[in-house]
């Protein structure tokens, strides 16, 4: 795969993902969006294969994670909205709306997803932070939401820090152009643990330790339930859950999760 604006390195079952535009502080290009959802598709196409990707970890360059959307992409729609005489279509909001679908295709995947925070996370960077499953952060961290102090409006991020921080939280930080420590995000619920720069390994390691110990199709559709559940009441969701439940108990990974628990040993996909 031929990528420019991110690399992708595997190792067993966890790949990773680095934003690699450190001259710009990982400013998220076009480039890095398709890079990102083209890798994206080939990891979840992988799904039941020997070398199956289970787990995304994303993270930037250079001690940086994103300092938001590449603001030489936005002048060029800017230009080309100037240019477009007949209204048939709107450069700027096409150019926004891509980096929608793509914090979209990172919530709805049934991979884990853990994001490792370092140095800027802003704007975009910011809202793929509040995507991922597990977001662990350097204390040289720091968070800031500039939008609206730039005449904008966090638009695709906005379901996304609601989602992750609550309405009143992300309202707070919406309308102050947020600026947050990694201490202070870790408070909100933001993040999930912080660390040094010397103990982020290990605490990424402690975490890909317990996701990939979790059986990959189980991890899947507990995922998808608990997106559901967010939206139903949960008398909506009982029926529906015990299909779930009895599908994944008459599954194979069920029946060798309960195995391995009765012959008191690892199931298949723990691979450690």
């Amino acid at each position: 795969m031929n990528l420019e604006a991110i690399r992708a390195d595997k190792t067993g079952a966890v790949l990773h993902i680095t934003l690699n535009r450190p001259e710009s502080r990982n400013a998220m290009s076009l480039k890095m969006v398709a890079e990102l959802r083209q890798v994206l598709q080939a990891a979840q196409a992988s799904a039941g294969k020997p070398d199956a990707v289970r787990v995304l970890v994303l993270r930037g360059a250079g001690g940086h994670f994103c300092a938001g959307a590449d603001l030489k992409d936005m002048a060029g729609a800017r230009m080309r909205a100037m240019q477009n005489s007949d209204g048939a279509h709107d450069p700027i909001a096409e150019v926004n709306a891509e980096f929608g679908q793509l914090c979209v295709a990172f919530a709805h995947t049934p991979l884990a997803v853990v994001a490792v925070l370092e140095g800027t996370v802003m704007g975009g960077g910011f809202g793929l932070a509040c995507v991922a499953d597990v977001a662990i952060a350097s204390d040289t961290a720091n968070f800031r939401l500039p939008e609206t102090a730039l005449g904008v409006i966090p638009a695709q991020i906005a379901p996304f820090l609601v989602e992750r921080l609550g309405y009143s939280q992300a309202k707070r930080l919406a309308v102050t152009g947020g600026r947050l420590d990694a201490r202070a995000a870790l408070g909100l619920g933001l993040v999930h643990a912080v660390s040094n720069t010397e103990g982020l390994q290990a605490e990424l390691d402690k975490v890909l330790a317990d996701i990939l110990a979790c059986a990959p199709g189980a991890l899947g559709a507990t995922k998808a339930l608990m997106a559901r559940a967010r939206l139903s009441a949960p008398q909506d969701l009982v029926l529906d859950a015990a299909a779930i439940f009895s599908r994944a108990a008459q599954g194979p990974e069920g029946l060798e999760g309960m195995t391995a628990f009765m012959q008191k040993r690892k199931p298949n996909w723990v691979t450690q």
